[in-house]
């Protein structure tokens, strides 16, 4: 999106755009349905859970965590994932609004 465009837009919407962008992808549904499941931070897990190869796993998850859906804490070699509640809550409040808005209208 043009910077110029970008302006048009309150902070809200465009994080509300980002977090669905990085909610578009199936994987990355699965990713976080794997997350609240396990209620805990885990590793190389995903990759054996899911049919990607692990190059495509860290790409959802780099996603993820570019939008702040996910933390990633380093424990060694591997980074541990878990989901990142308060931005989950937030957003909670936020897509439910706006959907209450449309609805409404």
């Amino acid at each position: 999106m043009a910077q110029r465009k970008v302006n048009e837009f309150n902070d809200n919407e465009i994080k509300l755009a980002e977090i669905a962008k990085a909610l578009s992808h199936p994987a990355r549904i699965k990713i976080l349905q794997i997350l609240a499941e396990k209620n805990t931070c885990i590793c190389g897990e995903i990759v054996e859970i899911l049919p990607l190869s692990q190059a495509t796993v860290s790409q959802h998850l780099k996603e993820l965590k570019r939008v702040g859906l996910i933390k990633g804490e380093i424990e060694g070699p591997r980074v541990c994932y878990c989901i990142n509640q308060s931005l989950l809550d937030e957003m909670s409040e936020e897509l439910s609004g706006f959907l209450r808005s449309l609805i409404n209208q």
